[in-house]
């Protein structure tokens, strides 16, 4: 069980909420610091890759939608995502606009 407590900063109104989990964990192996980092770790994945492909990619507005084309794309962007963490930038839009103005950067790390 977790219990998350949020304040709203406008109305300064508290909400109390308790999530229940299911685990394949033993009792000696499900302590609260092991529970606390699944739980975190699950949100990691959504606020690394699925938050960035929707934010920073604009993935919800995307037409492709026929075929493979929309897990074709979603692989690009994974890909883009990747190669900009590996060459070090903590923001995906600041490199996306490092490299939208020097093409032949991207060019040559891709060996073009």
């Amino acid at each position: 069980m977790i219990e998350r407590c949020t304040q709203f900063l406008r109305t300064g109104r508290q909400r109390t909420e308790i999530a229940y989990g299911v685990s394949s964990l033993g009792a000696e192996e499900a302590d609260p610091e092991r529970l606390l980092e699944l739980n975190r770790g699950h949100w990691e994945i959504e606020n690394r890759v699925h938050y960035v492909r929707d934010v920073s990619f604009d993935e919800d507005r995307s037409r492709v939608r026929a075929g493979s084309g929309p897990r074709l794309m979603a692989s690009i962007r994974n890909l883009v995502i990747s190669i900009l963490r590996l060459l070090g930038f903590r923001y995906i839009p600041e490199g996306t606009r490092y490299f939208a103005m020097r093409i032949d950067r991207a060019l040559e790390l891709l060996g073009i």
